[in-house]
């Protein structure tokens, strides 16, 4: 262990020196974390006070709706408030609660999209049983342990980094995330490697192939069932594909910019990609659920008093 500090505050390098842009860059902050709030908080809102919507399905959305407002109060007033700061330091206690938080809303992400596909498996496989399988214990059951164990493993990851010492403290993001502060680390980081490859592991298996198979399954059904079905499926899963893959590569332009460096794409452009799955997934999932699902659409157009006879 050479040159190591102990250091009690990181610099958020890329911010950089933005001059008088920092107003117009806040404005636009400003306007894209009122529109997440406004947009999830309506869903949320609904879902609870709409009886229509106390379904299985409609629940597990309104799950993903809390856990994006949940990750955005880590990154956007932070953003709001270095972007008219003279300073860009951040003391290392609210740099691992901003870890934290954003790294348990990814997780909790993940593991919502392998629930939300066995709905819809169930939902059109075994349309009969649908009710007797996703009983409100089961959907309850479902939610807290994408949460409670979000929470138990990215404790694990923040006590590992915890015990490190750094030989410097300069990170050139936006915001902390666990990866570059590791790099920074002069003592030993085998651990924080291999519990990071083992939660990745465990995430990685425990989403991506229950997801596939699910969706497999309903294909197989949708090939010989009626025009209906095939319109039902297509209906409630379109969103949820979608959801999935835009989730999917803003996690992939994070992951990719941590390990390789990308020093040939303009700073703006690589800002955006490491902030794109913290931002569009937020903004994107409740307009596409709200537009794309009937019931929904429904649901709002009759709290805001636009029904009329058709």
């Amino acid at each position: 262990m050479e040159n190591s500090t102990h250091f009690k505050v990181f610099r958020l390098a890329a911010y950089g020196d933005i001059g008088q842009l920092k107003y117009f860059y806040f404005a636009v902050v400003t306007v894209l974390y009122f529109v997440i709030i406004l947009a999830n908080a309506l869903l949320i809102g609904l879902i609870c006070i709409e009886r229509s919507l106390h379904e299985p399905m409609y629940l597990f959305l309104c799950a993903l709706f809390v856990n994006q407002l949940y990750g955005s109060t880590a990154l956007f007033p932070a953003l709001m408030f270095y972007l008219l700061s003279d300073t860009h330091d951040i003391s290392l206690l609210y740099c691992y609660l901003q870890i934290y938080v954003l790294y348990t809303c990814a997780l909790t992400e993940v593991s919502n999209l392998p629930v939300m596909s066995y709905d819809r498996y169930i939902s059109i496989c075994y349309p009969l049983r649908y009710n007797s399988i996703m009983t409100p214990k089961i959907i309850c059951g479902l939610i807290l342990l994408s949460w409670l164990s979000s929470f138990f493993f990215i404790a694990i990851i923040i006590s590992l980094s915890l015990r490190l010492q750094f030989c410097g403290n300069i990170l050139d993001r936006l915001y902390c995330d666990n990866y570059s502060v590791v790099k920074l680390a002069c003592s030993n980081t085998m651990l924080n490697n291999i519990w990071g490859l083992l939660v990745t592991a465990v995430y990685v298996s425990c989403t991506i192939f229950p997801t596939i198979y699910s969706y497999v399954r309903i294909l197989q059904i949708c090939l010989k069932s009626s025009k209906k079905t095939k319109q039902k499926a297509f209906n409630t899963c379109t969103p949820h594909i979608a959801s999935m893959l835009n989730f999917f590569f803003g996690w992939l332009f994070v992951i990719l910019q941590g390990r390789y460096e990308m020093e040939d794409l303009p700073p703006i452009l690589r800002t955006i990609l490491f902030v794109y799955f913290l931002i569009c997934p937020p903004i994107f999932n409740p307009f596409m659920y709200g537009i794309r699902m009937v019931k929904i659409r429904h649901a709002c157009n009759k709290v805001l008093g636009l029904n009329h006879e058709t």
